[in-house]
């Protein structure tokens, strides 16, 4: 039964056009019809709603693949039913009568199909169905409008009584008139005795005036064309042709359709729609199936404003998703409808459903704007704030307007499309009166033409010319010296893998391109192109060996110069191209689109639409003014009042076309129902009589369409030929411009058109005067002597001596923070920023640019109170006592710089200060070297802490493996001499959350480690001057047995303990420093001790320690852990003989501590404090 009642267009693909064909077609769609009648029956849909039912029982366990094609052909079956159309010769009803459609919905109804199809559009598990749901819903409703429905069952509304009375009262009047007009026809002599009259001014087909033998009443009516036969109209000319096929169902099924769209939308329509847009845009569907989504869209959003609004039951369908969605299938069916020539009739009609929806659309958002709830008011205004922002929404309706078609989109397509732009232009005039400035999306497309087809084929040069070409280009390659910059280096391709095109043309093709860029007089190209070719092609030495010299690049390049090439000819040109179609293709590829915002302004686009192109549709749906609406009436009046009362171009009306339908209109006996028209309509007519007064030629202007120069050439008058184009110029002036001219004509003035301009005493001259009265006196050869100096420098190759100035200038700033500003300040010849560092790119001193990159300055020492701006070299010039309180206070705010200091560039540092301070005695270059140890080992401290939070926040994993990866760094780099950057790539999703985490992020930085630089780059990376022993250090840094030992000694022995454990977490080096910053503070502290009378023997131990300082804490933090190493120096001093010998052993066991993985000698570390603690 399915293959029986498919749809006989679905079957012909469309009406055949063959007699016989069409007659077979015609023949089964009777046959379909016949169908249709005999399922009108309950028991019919009794058996299938039962057979459903108890399938739809099943779950997805028990169903079997036969019960789900069972299931897809009852639907199938009844969509087939309901898509046979109405025979027009049987169904000959009136409204509020039973059709057949009628009838196979009520027994639908009776069976309880309907509710099947609503379990099946709700039910999530029965979602692979929604498409046949859509399809046999938009069946259902056929024949019904939202409006018919919604006020199916309830009285006349007050507003429908008036429209009718309206309506009925033109019918009155129109009665009257044509009754009053038949009597006046009537004559008062017999019709035997009419006469015979002469219409003086009416020519016959002679010389003579028409002879008249008619009523005499009736002659003003009479034309020559009254007795000629009617012109057939071609086909493809004819107007499209309404499809009215809506009706107004019996009253039964109208309130089970009310009641069904009700259920629906309550339940139903969100879900069902987000499936099917889901398919749709996922291309799961079968052709042309969104007309189905849009049809439902439009329906059942209308009859939702209809009937009691609720902006919950559209959510769905209600957002910028849709408005995108509808605008691409609008764009889309347009151009089908261009390109698809045949079928351009279904594309119209896909493209009346799309603007149906957007229109829907546009309604349900003006109905949330008047809601009374806030949020959907605030809702609202973010989706018109959307739509007004981008650009294709609002352009949509000129593009619209302005390629409207009658012979292929219907008149109610122009009149949903006329009521559409209407209410766009309501709504956003309102959303601008509210904001002083409103921002909107602005795009720009720019061309650029491609260098390629300037000329189609080089010209023969002579010698000479050649000669002369090869000596520019030669100086050139000599002055780079043969080298390229990168960009050539990288972007040159001499063949094209794709093309068709055999690799032994294409070789000789790259020959010519080599050629051509000779002839062009750019070397570097050509050279560029010579090499890349020679990598391409080695064999047989074509392009010169492999290992060839510069010289012999250039005799080569020479040889091909001079060389006669054999070039293919160019296609000929086709006619078209003559009117440039050929050059807009080819810089269509070439486009790009600039996005940019801008100050909206409703005025200026108002002007938009003050276009012949955009107003002719309005007067074609004017013509049919007695049949339309009176919205639509008026959506007419107040566009084309837009146009001549707010623009004030009421003369683009001024076409005798639109007098006939103004006369038209005044004539009507019914133009009372029409004062909206007929007000405006005398406005224009006035302003057009006012106009005949000024300009004699208006009446000459009324055959025309004029744009807006036109307009204002017929309000403000005409502008003659020449006039205002060429400003005269005196003989006076004259004489001075040719004195001017000649005194700086040899002078040095870059630009002497600019140097003469403000010399000139008329003021009003502008450059273009100058030059074209310079070459108008024949004081200049062309404008092109003259053109304006384009801004830069200008200069493009490099002597010999300014190359290695720049040599000089870099080696003397390569250490300096802004290498490339420096060489910028200091250089003789300026030039771009971008010129220098390809220079020094070519010339090797840098191979990366990132090199020449300004350096971030970081302050190297940093004190607790004022210190914190001083450079590297505050150390400079200090007392040996402020340098320690520094070094102390410096440990205790290393923490907080740690976040932002980086453990590469503090190595770099430290090796700075070193060298810095080469000059001075052995004791303070111990010093600075003993201050790097402490200050690694206070950021080591740092970097414990910060990992044991995060093993606490459950990053266990993450830290380990970035263990891993510092001690494989570690051993790479020591295998390897080079180093380079390491970037850390998570593998897993725990580390991938890791590295997005800040407190990670922070870790990482702590470490040394470097972010991504820009957006080129997706990873942090490893920098390549950390050293390995500096890895191993981090990566023990991160050992959780690391951080338990310290802090289990940080609990129990306090400040002092917490001291003494990160002293001596150093490596033997860091140990040998430690020592002598011990001597020089036990030194000290003696000094201090002696001059305050203090007792020799009043250094307390590590418990007594936290008690005085509990005691006094009116000491300064700062200076905390200075007393706590003075005090621990002190008691080592004393022990000397005891401790010597454990100091000694570990000392001795780690002689090459360089090399040792610092993780792992942890219980050698806990073994020297332990051996601490015995010695005290």
């Amino acid at each position: 039964m399915v293959n029986l009642t498919q749809p006989a267009m679905l079957c012909f693909g469309k009406v055949p056009d063959d007699p016989v064909f069409r007659h077979h077609f015609l023949e089964v769609t009777s046959h379909l019809q016949a169908y249709k009648e005999a399922f009108a029956s309950e028991k019919v849909f009794g058996v299938l709603s039962e057979t459903l039912y108890n399938l739809l029982q099943l779950d997805w366990e028990q169903r079997e693949e036969e019960d789900n094609l069972l299931i897809e052909r009852i639907l199938m079956l009844v969509r087939n039913v309901l898509h046979v159309p109405a025979d027009p010769n049987e169904e000959k009803k009136v409204d509020d009568d039973a059709s057949v459609h009628d009838r196979v919905l009520w027994a639908l109804h009776m069976s309880g199909f309907d509710d099947l199809v609503k379990f099946l559009a709700s039910a999530q598990s029965e979602q692979q169905w929604s498409m046949h749901i859509l399809e046999i819903i938009s069946l259902m409703f056929r024949d019904q409008t939202p409006e018919a429905l919604v006020s199916a069952g309830q009285a006349r509304s007050s507003e429908e009584k008036q429209r009718d009375s309206l309506e009925l009262e033109a019918l009155r009047q129109r009665e009257q008139a044509a009754k009053k007009s038949r009597t006046f026809q009537r004559g008062s002599r017999h019709s035997r005795f009419g006469g015979s009259y002469v219409i003086e001014g009416l020519k016959s087909i002679g010389d003579k005036d028409v002879i008249y033998h008619q009523k005499i009443n009736d002659f003003k009516n009479y034309t020559h064309d009254s007795v000629k036969a009617v012109r057939r109209v071609p086909k493809r000319y004819r107007l499209a042709k309404d499809s009215n096929d809506k009706r107004r169902s019996a009253l039964n099924v109208r309130l089970f359709l009310r009641e069904f769209c009700l259920d629906f939308l309550e339940n139903c329509y969100n879900s069902l729609m987000y499936l099917v847009k889901e398919n749709l845009i996922r291309e799961q569907t079968q052709q042309h199936d969104e007309t189905y989504y849009l049809w439902a869209l439009s329906f059942f959003m209308a009859f939702n404003r209809g009937n009691d609004f609720r902006a919950d039951l559209v959510s769905e369908t209600m957002s910028i998703r849709a408005f995108h969605f509808i605008e691409k299938n609008v764009t889309n069916y347009y151009e089908m409808m261009l390109t698809d020539r045949k079928e351009a009739v279904s594309w119209s009609r896909r493209m009346h459903l799309a603007l149906k929806a957007y229109q829907e659309l546009l309604l349900t958002v003006n109905e949330m704007d008047q809601s009374r709830d806030e949020s959907i008011r605030q809702s609202a205004n973010v989706v018109k704030s959307n739509i007004f922002y981008m650009m294709e929404y609002r352009e949509i309706f000129v593009t619209l307007l302005r390629k409207f078609d009658e012979t292929k989109q219907p008149q109610s397509y122009l009149k949903d499309l006329v009521e559409t732009t209407h209410l766009f232009l309501r709504m956003l005039e309102r959303f601008c009166k509210g904001r002083r400035n409103l921002m909107v999306q602005k795009k720009r497309v720019k061309r650029k033409k491609s260098k390629g087809v300037k000329k189609a084929s080089v010209l023969e040069q002579s010698p000479e010319a050649l000669s002369e070409t090869w000596k520019i280009v030669e100086e050139e390659l000599r002055a780079t010296e043969f080298k390229l910059s990168s960009s050539l280096t990288e972007n040159v391709v001499p063949f094209d893998a794709t093309s068709e095109t055999p690799l032994e043309e294409q070789r000789t093709e790259a020959m010519v391109r080599v050629q051509d860029a000779l002839l062009h007089r750019l070397g570097p190209e050509a050279l560029g192109l010579l090499r890349a070719a020679r990598e391409v092609w080695p064999e047989g030495d074509v392009f010169g060996s492999l290992d060839v010299e510069p010289e012999e690049e250039l005799e080569l390049l020479k040889q091909i110069l001079h060389a006669n090439l054999p070039r293919s000819s160019p296609a000929e040109p086709a006619p078209e191209d003559e009117d440039g179609d050929g050059a807009e293709f080819e810089e269509e590829e070439l486009e790009t689109i600039h996005v940019s915002e801008a100050e909206f302004n409703f005025l200026d686009f108002i002007k938009r639409f003050a276009q012949p192109t955009i107003v002719r549709p309005y007067l074609h749906l004017l013509k049919t003014y007695s049949k339309n609406t009176p919205h639509t009436n008026h959506c007419i009046a107040r566009m084309l009042h837009r146009v001549a009362v707010d623009l004030k171009m009421d003369a683009l009306l001024f076409q005798l076309s639109v007098f006939h339908i103004f006369n038209k209109l005044l004539s009507d006996p019914a133009a009372s129902a029409f004062t909206e028209l007929v007000t405006f309509a005398k406005y224009v007519l006035r302003g057009f009589f006012k106009l005949v007064t000024q300009n004699d030629k208006a009446y000459i202007e009324l055959l025309f369409w004029k744009n807006v120069g036109a307009v204002r050439e017929i309000t403000e008058g005409y502008t003659k030929d020449g006039v205002d184009k060429k400003p005269s110029w005196t003989e006076e002036e004259e004489e001075e411009l040719r004195k001017l001219y000649e005194e700086h004509r040899d002078s040095d003035v870059p630009d002497i058109v600019e140097h003469i301009l403000p010399l000139l005493s008329n003021s009003n001259r502008n450059r273009r005067h100058v030059v074209v009265q310079l070459v108008h006196m024949g004081l200049v050869g062309s404008t092109k002597e003259l053109k304006k100096p384009k801004k830069g420098t200008g200069i493009v190759l490099w002597t010999e001596e300014q190359e290695e100035e720049l040599q000089m200038l870099f080696e003397e700033f390569k250490d300096s923070d802004d290498v490339l500003g420096n060489i910028m300040a200091k250089i003789t010849a300026k030039r771009s920023r971008a010129r220098i560092v390809d220079k020094l790119l070519s010339l090797g001193l840098v191979s990366d640019r990132r090199e020449l990159r300004k350096k971030r300055s970081r302050a190297a020492g940093t004190s607790g109170g004022g210190g914190k701006g001083k450079g590297k070299s505050s150390g400079r010039g200090m007392t040996e006592e402020e340098f320690l309180s520094q070094l102390a206070g410096g440990e205790e705010d290393d923490g907080e710089g740690s976040d932002r200091e980086d453990e590469d560039e503090s190595s770099e540092e430290s090796d700075e200060e070193e060298g810095e301070d080469q000059g001075q005695d052995q004791y303070n270059g111990s010093v600075l070297r003993n201050t790097v140890d402490i200050v690694t080992s206070a950021k080591r401290a740092d970097v414990s802490a910060a990992a044991r939070a995060l093993r606490q926040e459950g990053m266990s994993g993450p830290i380990l493996w970035l263990q891993n990866c510092l001690n494989k760094t570690a051993n790479y780099r020591e295998e390897d001499v080079m180093s380079q950057p390491v970037p850390l790539v998570p593998l897993t999703e725990e580390n991938e959350e890791a590295m997005e985490n800040r407190s990670f992020q922070k870790l990482l930085k702590r470490l040394g480690l470097r972010a991504p630089a820009d957006e080129q780059e997706s990873f942090w990376r490893i920098p390549a001057k950390i050293t390995p022993p500096q890895l191993r250090a981090a990566a023990a840094s991160l050992s959780p047995s690391e951080d338990h030992s310290d802090g289990a000694e940080e609990e129990g022995q306090g400040p002092s303990g917490s001291s003494e454990t990160r002293d001596q977490n150093q490596g033997k080096s860091s140990e040998q420093r430690s020592q002598a910053l011990r001597a020089l503070l036990l030194e000290r502290k003696r000094k201090h001790h002696s001059t305050e009378d203090a007792a020799p023997d009043s250094n307390p131990g590590p418990l007594e320690e936290q008690n005085g300082t509990s005691e006094k804490p009116q000491v300064k933090s700062s200076s905390k852990k200075r007393r706590v190493l003075d005090d621990d120096d002190d008691e080592d001093k004393e022990n000397e003989d005891d401790s010597a010998t454990p100091m000694t052993v570990d000392a001795s066991a780690e002689v090459d501590s360089d090399r040792e993985d610092l993780s792992a000698p942890l219980k050698r570390r806990r073994k020297m404090v332990i051996d601490d603690d015995d010695d005290e």
